[in-house]
């Protein structure tokens, strides 16, 4: 990797870091003991089974986190954005625990990759990482609750707005390039549906459809 290349990422890891209210010193460490990683659209971080052995914090890009059962179907759960850790890749690594989700990049995606074994020496050393550790967990925690209050009391129609919402939420552009058939896996649900929905959101006049991408409006 050019020399230039590396020091614009470690300028930008260092901005996100002090955006967080770190110490100096853990900056250094995190800068120090860390390493970038490049993830194309698409492509697996973490996948169900995994034990692994860094967390992951998003640089540029954004991640998607599913949940998925032992039949292979999945639903999503959350999105990751810069600045942002997995609070469950945190807990899988503190307890060397074999991960029960997966996390895809939704777009290329820079991330830096973590040692857990300086996890606990972090957290007793800066307070700043505890209160970043711990406001990592309340938020996917309201994230959580969010996505089960939308599976048991929300109808499929206000779902699949409010995902489409969370979804230009997190990548910042009124544009969603989705197929009807990953929205329906996103939400475990069937293509067909998905389609009648769509076709009723935007005779609502909230979105428009073109091929392969959806417009909110």
């Amino acid at each position: 990797m050019p020399l230039e290349y590396r020091i614009m990422e470690k300028e930008k890891l260092t901005e996100l870091l002090e955006a967080q209210g770190f110490e100096k010193g853990l900056i250094d460490e995190i800068i120090t003991t860390g390493r970038l990683k490049k993830i194309s659209k698409g492509s697996n971080v973490i996948t169900p089974g995994m034990n692994a052995k860094e967390i992951p914090l998003v640089l540029e890009g954004t991640l998607k986190v599913m949940r998925q059962d032992k039949d292979g179907s999945e639903i999503f759960l959350y999105y990751l954005e810069g600045g942002e850790a997995c609070a469950m890749s945190i807990t899988c690594c503190l307890e060397n625990k074999k991960s029960e989700f997966s996390a895809v990049a939704e777009e290329d995606t820079l991330l830096w990759m973590i040692p857990m074994t300086l996890m606990d020496k972090w957290v007793e050393k800066y307070p700043a990482f505890r209160r970043f550790i711990f406001k990592s967990y309340q938020k996917r925690f309201d994230e959580l609750l969010l996505a089960i209050d939308s599976m048991a009391f929300m109808k499929l129609d206000q779902r699949l707005y409010k995902y489409l919402l969370d979804k230009k939420q997190a990548s910042g552009s009124f544009e969603i390039n989705k197929t009807h058939e990953q929205i329906a896996r996103e939400l475990n649900t069937s293509r067909v549906v998905i389609s009648r929905l769509l076709k009723q959101l935007e005779n609502e006049g909230k979105i428009e459809q073109h091929r392969n991408k959806i417009e909110i409006l």
